[in-house]
């Protein structure tokens, strides 16, 4: 059997010598035999000897083989095989000093290190992992995408008001009735797949502060009989034309809400509705609220009126609302508690909202009691005030003592008109008589994350440190920067919402400085109309789908711009929502895998910082593009994104956005190396008339 040929260390082959003597060949077959033998020795042995050992073993054996070309080695063993060895043995002492030298030196490097050196080793293995998350967003998204555009068409006509979660015939398919049809029911499969397009005479809502007053009819669904036929006391202050839907409330024709808002001031002891700051209250949350006026009128007096309804297939509050640059969202009371955490509200108000407080055992008006701060105010305005029959005589009864056991004191009642105050004393419920309903909710109880949990039998919020009165909060707009004491509740300092509020300030200038000239040049001038005002009135609803603490509404507030922002807290990081509440502003819990509660072309602006990073960081239930096609679905034509993250999390958005057919542009930020900003516009589709 032939042997394979192995290099000496001359490097030299030598052919066979030809000897046909008999010592000769009995000589060579004698160290043949030998040799033979400490080969099968040394072959036994190779599965114990180390990978160094092995490498490097004495292999004198082979020179004796006979390879397949016919050669065989030196047969001279004496003194080329002792010098063969030397060298060998002096090769593996010089690999032995320079592994031992090399350790050393690697050693005596890392220790010598500078800080410098550490941090731009750092900052080298942070572009690593950046760019790794960019290579399993491109190849997790984008690989996904392509699929899904295929699929992904404009939705038919009857999907132009589409609102995912609430659709009405699948919840009554899971035996919902009583109204709880119009519940909440939130699934992957209640997403929709496609562009909702807007409808045939859809028209760019008017500039704030007209488009208050007056919208377009056919940016909305609702019919000339639902106008004329609705009974509530803000539905009724509309008038119709063929285009538009005004809401001037001075008409002779309809009650005033200003006299209706004099009216609550003067119940509550105050001179009239511009003295509501100075009692305390700067938020409200108008239930049922009709189309908002009440909340329109009480915007020119620096309070945030938040509206609540039940979702509408046609004639929706929520989307007139926000039609008009109104804040507004929609939920239901009935059944589960509202997305806001306990002690949220200054008032709250319900006017011909058609919620029956007396019904199952007074679960509605816990409630209402959890999201009042302490002395803040229960406004209700319904007939049953007023009744004449006995059956709703003993309903208001019930409602009566109920609100007598939540410790409320009626401050007056005027006609159909009544106003409480929650008390802020906490042993109120201690001398309550014994037994009387509700009871407290129990030290562990969450009050802080209400995410549409079911109603609770007690109540919530006497054990929160947050249980401080409105008569000794500061008043709007000092409420904004909060004490050390409040600040602490929440477990921040000063400092850091100071340094949040200047960084927000420059933020929202530089915003702005690159939003300007992006409006002016898209519309220098539409036709028919005057020199374009200042570009912020391009700009009334605003959704910040991760509001942190508040910073980017308090700046634009600070910055004197005339909008209003919905500060959305992912259930996916900290909830900062208790506070944003304290500093006098409105917003919600929300799981972006999940539609917002609102219907499509509400919002002006959506801004989204550092929610993107924050989302793929969880075990999604969705991916990044089912999130930028809720965002299309809400945002109104020619509406602006602003998205701010990572480098790499800001190029793949940039290249889902390419497939919704948005215009984006990609802003560096001189202040921040590792991020950018994504700026993006929503074109104007709309269906074709037939």
């Amino acid at each position: 059997m032939s042997r394979p040929l192995y290099r000496g260390v001359s490097g030299v082959r030598t052919p066979e010598h030809n000897h046909d003597s008999w010592e000769s060949h009995n000589k060579d077959k004698l160290d043949k035999e030998d040799l033979d033998k400490k080969g099968s020795s040394n072959h036994s042995s190779l599965p114990l000897k180390s990978p160094l050992k092995l490498l490097f073993s004495d292999n004198s054996h082979s020179k004796f083989g006979t390879n397949e070309n016919g050669y065989s080695s030196d047969p001279l063993i004496g003194t080329a095989r002792s010098r063969h060895k030397l060298v060998l043995h002096l090769l593996k002492c010089s690999l032995v000093f320079l592994v031992i030298l090399a350790l050393a030196g690697s050693f005596l490097w890392t220790v010598s290190i500078s800080t410098t050196s550490r941090g731009q080793i750092y900052h080298g293995y942070r572009r690593l992992q950046e760019k790794l998350v960019s290579d399993l967003l491109d190849i997790g998204e984008l690989s996904s995408a392509p699929s899904k555009m295929k699929e992904l068409e404009f939705c038919s006509p009857e999907l132009e008001n589409y609102v995912p979660c609430y659709n009405i015939s699948d919840n009554m398919g899971l035996g919902n009735s009583d109204g709880d049809q119009l519940d909440r029911q939130c699934g992957p499969e209640l997403r929709q797949n496609c562009l909702i397009l807007s409808p045939t005479n859809y028209k760019i809502p008017l500039r704030w502060p007209t488009g208050r007053d007056v919208i377009w009819v056919a940016n909305v669904k609702i019919t000339a009989q639902e106008v004329l036929s609705s009974g509530s006391l803000t539905k009724r202050m509309m008038m119709l034309n063929e285009e538009q839907i005004s809401f001037r409330s001075a008409s002779l024709m309809f009650d005033g809400v200003e006299d209706y808002s004099h009216q609550i001031a003067e119940m509550i002891g105050l001179r009239n509705e511009s003295n509501f700051i100075q009692a305390g209250v700067r938020t409200i949350l108008d239930i049922g609220c009709g189309y908002g006026s009440f909340g329109a009128h009480l915007f020119q007096s620096q309070l945030l009126t938040m509206c609540v309804a039940d979702y509408e297939p046609s004639g929706s509050q929520v989307q007139l609302t926000l039609e008009r640059g109104l804040p507004a969202m929609i939920a239901s009371i009935t059944s589960k508690q509202l997305p806001f955490p306990s002690l949220s509200f200054d008032m709250l108000h319900c006017a011909r909202c058609g919620i029956d407080w007396d019904q199952k055992d007074g679960l509605l008006l816990i409630e209402a009691d959890r999201l009042l701060k302490p002395d803040g105010y229960f406004v209700w305005t319904s007939p049953l005030v007023n009744a004449r029959n006995k059956d709703n005589q003993e309903r208001w009864k019930v409602i009566h003592d109920f609100t007598e056991n939540l410790c409320w004191e009626m401050l007056s009642q005027q006609d159909e008109t009544v106003v409480w105050k929650k008390t802020s004393k906490r042993n109120c419920y201690s001398s309550r008589k014994n037994g009387s309903p509700p009871p407290l909710c129990g030290r562990g109880y969450d009050v802080e994350s209400p995410y549409y949990r079911d109603l609770k039998n007690c109540i919530a919020g006497t054990h929160s440190s947050r249980w401080i009165s409105i008569d000794k909060r500061a008043t709007w707009p000092s409420r904004d920067n909060l004490n050390k004491e409040e600040l602490a509740i929440h477990g921040l300092q000063s400092d850091e919402i100071m340094e949040d509020n200047e960084s927000w300030r420059t933020t929202v200038q530089n915003y702005w400085s690159l939003l300007s000239p992006l409006i002016f040049s898209d519309h220098p001038k539409r036709p028919g109309e005057e020199d374009p005002p200042p570009p912020y009135n391009m700009l009334r609803n605003i959704l910040d789908m991760n509001a942190h603490f508040g910073g980017f509404n308090s700046a634009l507030l600070r910055a004197g711009k005339s909008v209003w922002v919905m500060n959305v807290i992912p259930i996916s990081g900290p909830n900062y929502l208790p506070l944003i509440h304290d500093r006098g502003y409105v917003g919600v819990l929300h799981d972006w895998c999940e539609a917002f509660p609102t219907y499509p072309r509400t919002y002006d602006l959506v801004h989204a910082d550092g929610l993107l990073s924050l989302e793929t960081s969880q075990q999604r239930r969705c991916t990044m593009f089912d999130m930028f096609i809720e965002i299309d679905r809400i945002l109104r034509p020619e509406g602006w994104v602003i998205i701010r993250d990572t480098i790499p999390i800001v190029e793949s958005a940039r290249a889902l956005i390419a497939r919704l057919k948005w215009d984006a542009r990609v802003v560096e930020i001189e202040s921040d190396s590792h991020q950018r900003l994504l700026i993006c516009q929503k074109p104007f589709f709309k269906r074709q008339a037939n």
